[in-house]
């Protein structure tokens, strides 16, 4: 994501950048929390509901007055990450997160979402690396979502692709197991041809989100 903020701006775009759970001080406080290996029994549904508590306040205070001063909003993960942790993952399912989407959050949708596929196991070691990595440098511990096992990010995965299923004109799917660099390229492929630059800015986002005209 990095990498394609860094394209955008040189395009002369302004650009927020932004992840969840967190993005503001009380979602930071949230993403804690539930990311924490010692955070114990906790319920599919106080999950939920704290993934919604952070994302209301984001959207408060950092999405809305980005997109209404005419930014280019970049967020890692959004509504869908919920859909497919929560709803597939902790098999609550996609009604009770859809609806709650649509009363907390206005049912605010991003103009463009890149969802970056790859094999599962692949997927969650990379991300087990990450905040092995992580670790060695800060005090944070965001490794509670990566001790489950296989079955559950298989069912993740399952409902990312369910909702790209869904709403293909909004989800683009990114074969993410080739080099960075190469899956860099087609994701600014993608998001060139959605704010309609000039030029490819090459030079990941999950979800791009622009002010509408």
């Amino acid at each position: 994501m990095e990498r394609l903020a860094t394209s955008l701006c040189a395009q002369g775009l302004q650009i927020v950048v932004t992840r969840e759970p967190g993005g503001t001080e009380a979602g930071e406080k949230i993403r804690q929390l539930l990311l924490d290996t010692r955070t114990l029994g906790l319920s599919p549904i106080a999950e939920l509901t704290l993934m919604f508590a952070s994302r209301a306040q984001h959207i408060e205070e950092i999405i809305n007055p980005a997109l209404a001063s005419g930014q280019v909003v970049l967020c890692d993960r959004f509504t869908d990450s919920s859909e497919a942790y929560q709803g597939g993952g902790r098999k609550l399912g996609s009604k009770i997160v859809i609806d709650l989407h649509r009363v907390l959050c206005s049912d605010l949708k991003p103009d463009l979402t890149i969802l970056m596929d790859s094999d599962v196991a692949a997927s969650v070691d990379r991300a087990r690396r990450r905040n092995r990595a992580r670790g060695k440098s800060e005090t944070k511990d965001e490794n509670r979502f990566e001790q489950e096992n296989r079955a559950f990010f298989t069912r993740v995965r399952s409902a990312y692709l369910e909702i790209a299923k869904r709403e293909p004109e909004r989800v683009f799917v990114v074969d993410a197991r080739g080099t960075p660099d190469q899956t860099h390229r087609k994701i600014v492929e993608i998001v060139s041809r959605k704010l309609n630059l000039s030029r490819p800015a090459v030079k990941v986002a999950q979800n791009v989100t622009q002010k509408a005209h």
